[in-house]
């Protein structure tokens, strides 16, 4: 039946591996362009590589981005806006003026004692002129100074929609609230300053403040506006002159200029549009699925040979692939979004977190395989793949320990140098001129420098979704005034040193293999985290003359020594400690019997039948390089310390003894272990051990004749 259920289980693993490959495959493919690909690669300011070129068609020349941007920015900068005329303005404010003359009139003269404005003819006078005034005004227009001001430039025109009908006219004939007051006031004194009595008319007429009485009548139409641009820009050519078929666009060995580039990137657009729309798409799909089965494939053959353990988990494998399918998917919508640059796409996010989850080889290889994929997908497939590979090398390199406080920060700066010195460089290859390489580029790279400072929340985010561990984490439960380990210390401080040695051996040993040093080490310190139940029953951490299990049976001690295994695992759960961290509890013992009860028992009671299960560690037995090495460290560590002798050859044959037997036992048997890392192992634990205990060359002892004559 347990074989049965293993063949579902082998089974169920590989079924849903392949699912997981798969998909992958069906996504990415959806993402390619259904048109093919040209068959020539070329770039501008490199010599044409390939025989000469005939056109196979007529086609017309595209112009380039740029002489496209200038062109939109022509538009922009000398659109005339559109402004609406509302005609109910005047006429709602002459009718207040007419309404409030009369008042005004009488009221002054009544107040200055003035006969000779009660004359009829001169108060028509001043009706009629004031009249006139605000008509003037109104039908020159009036539109607030602020949005006069954000619309238009200095002498610059603007639309007029009067009466459905639309009329250009000069922004300096209009008038702004302010400009009207100005003239007003102007015109008064003009016009009276030489007539009889002036001084009595002028301030009669600005009394009226007339100037109050206008308000804009001229509205900015934004809608009307942007319609009208847009129409603007939409007509505006894509392309300017054509190639003839037959005619020959470019001879081999001769150089790329603007031109010649030009039109190639014409030939290719047309070329790739005719095939995605012909008989040939069915042979262009399958073109695609062959590379992207390739790329695909290389990534598990990758991980089949040299990352086992990741392709075995389901959830590792997982996590990998949803990385890279972010990845390709963010890039595909950047693209065809054609809103944003892709160069602002933090690509090297990717390698830094396979570096922080997993190790750099893996972190260059994934990263290299997603950009190959996004190179069928971007405009300039070389130039993309290029600056891609070379930040994504800088990010590894320069964040070899993210967990140091500022070190991304140092890592998103030079990512933004590496990109904008390669950059430059294709850029003066391609160009051959400082002015025509385009700057904008250099912020795209800044911006994506400072998204790449994204890289702390997503490792976090990524850590509680998938239940990886991160250096960061690691740091922070290594961190020996962590709640748990101050408990160990102070409960169990011969237990709490014996895990500090511990550590350091597995970790030297684990750096010299290849492994995780921090997870080891991290490790190390929990995994006898168990022993802050019942301190005083191990060794360790006794007084010399109490030993509490000269009290009980061979059977109880050993249950009590095997339990700090099973009370560690539940102190470690109970306080939210990793899985990974939790496996070092349950392995550093593997499947081991509590040797001294063991053979004390079979020693004392040699008739009797023994259950050795009550002597035997319920493990599972180390599954990893780091598991494994923890084990022949806290073997090797705490079988030292009962040495009566320390010298090279005492120690050396402790410790081969300790390893051989573990071996002959079958603990290592599930982790990839060669004879040779078995003897780095003990190397590497043989010299910290008599470093730790300070073995010293037995000197010979001087005869007395010697001593004596050298008095």
């Amino acid at each position: 039946m347990n074989k049965f259920f293993n063949t579902i289980k082998r089974y169920y693993n590989l079924a849903f591996k392949i699912f997981l490959f798969v998909i992958m495959i069906i996504i990415i493919l959806f993402l390619f362009p259904t048109q093919g690909k040209f068959r020539y690669e070329f770039q501008k300011g490199s010599p044409w590589k390939h025989d000469n070129l005939i056109a196979p068609f007529n086609f017309a020349i595209q112009k380039s981005d740029k002489e496209l941007k200038l062109e939109k920015d022509s538009i922009n900068n000398n659109f005339k806006p559109y402004f609406k005329f509302d005609n109910k303005v005047e006429k709602v404010q002459l009718d207040l003026f007419h309404k409030n003359f009369n008042t005004n009139w009488k009221n002054y003269t009544d107040k200055k004692h003035l006969t000779t404005f009660s004359n009829n003819k001169i108060k028509n006078e001043y009706y009629n002129y004031c009249d006139s005034i605000l008509k003037h005004i109104y039908l020159n227009g009036v539109v607030r100074f602020s949005e006069i001001l954000k619309q238009t430039k200095r002498g610059s025109s603007i639309i007029v929609i009067k009466n459905n009908v639309a009329e250009e006219c000069d922004v300096s004939k209009i008038f702004t609230p302010k400009i009207s007051y100005n003239y007003i006031k102007q015109n008064i004194k003009e016009n009276f300053k030489t007539s009889k009595n002036s001084s009595a008319k002028i301030d009669f007429l600005n009394s009226l403040k007339l100037y109050d009485y206008v308000v804009p009548n001229l509205f900015y139409d934004e809608k009307t506006s942007n319609k009208i641009k847009q129409n603007l820009i939409n007509d505006i050519s894509l392309t300017k002159g054509m190639v003839q078929a037959g005619e020959l666009i470019v001879t081999k060995g001769e150089i790329i200029n603007t031109k010649k580039f030009l039109i190639l990137k014409s030939l290719k657009s047309e070329y790739e549009k005719s095939l995605g729309s012909s008989t040939n798409y069915h042979l262009i799909l399958l073109g695609q699925i062959i590379l992207i089965f390739a790329s695909v494939l290389v990534l598990f053959l990758f991980l089949y040979n040299f990352r086992r353990e990741i392709l075995n988990n389901n959830v590792k494998t997982t996590f990998i692939l949803l990385l890279v399918l972010i990845t390709v998917i963010t890039a595909s919508m950047v693209i065809k979004s054609n809103i944003i640059s892709l160069y602002v796409v933090p690509f090297a996010i990717l390698p830094i977190i396979i570096s922080t989850f997993y190790d750099d080889r893996l972190a260059l290889f994934i990263h290299t395989i997603t950009i190959l994929l996004i190179g069928f997908l971007a405009p300039n497939g070389f130039e993309f793949v290029f600056l891609q590979f070379i930040a994504g090398i800088v990010a590894i390199f320069s964040l070899t320990q993210i967990h140091r406080r500022g070190q991304l920060f140092i890592s998103s700066f030079l990512v933004i140098i590496s990109y904008s010195i390669v950059y430059f460089g294709i850029a003066i290859i391609q160009e051959g001129n400082l002015h025509e390489i385009d700057l904008y580029n250099f912020a795209w790279f800044a911006g994506n420098g400072l998204l790449l400072l994204s890289a702390y929340p997503l490792i976090y985010l990524f850590e509680k979704l998938f239940g990886v561990l991160s250096d960061i984490t690691l740091m922070e439960l290594s961190d020996t005034n962590n709640e748990l380990l101050r408990k160990l210390a102070e409960k169990a401080p011969g237990s709490f040193q014996h895990s500090l040695q511990v550590a350091n051996l597995s970790e030297e040993a684990i750096f010299k293999l290849g492994g995780n040093p921090l997870l080891v080490r991290t490790g190390a310190l929990y995994h006898d985290i168990g022993k802050s139940f019942n301190p005083q029953y191990f060794i360790e951490n006794q007084i010399p003359g109490n030993n509490p299990h000269d009290k009980l049976s061979f059977e109880k001690s050993a249950q009590i020594i095997i339990e700090h295994v099973t009370k560690g695992v539940e102190i470690a759960k109970k306080h939210g400690l990793p899985d990974q961290i939790i496996s070092f509890i349950e392995t550093h013992h593997g499947t081991t019997k509590t040797e001294y009860f063991y053979r004390s028992f079979i020693n004392k009671y040699p008739n009797k039948e023994v259950d050795v299960s009550k002597f035997t560690y319920p493990g599972p037995a180390p599954f990893s390089k780091e598991t494994a090495v923890l084990m022949m460290a806290d073997s090797v560590e705490a079988a030292s310390r009962s040495l009566k002798v320390y010298t090279d050859e005492t120690i050396n044959e402790l410790i081969d003894k300790i390893i051989d037997s573990q071996i002959n036992e079958g603990q290592f048997n599930n982790v990839e272990l060669t004879f040779k890392d078995i003897t780095t192992i003990k190397n590497i634990f043989k010299s910290k051990i008599k470093n730790i205990y300070h073995t010293r060359i037995e000197y010979p002892e001087e005869n007395s004749n010697s001593r004596n004559s050298e008095k």
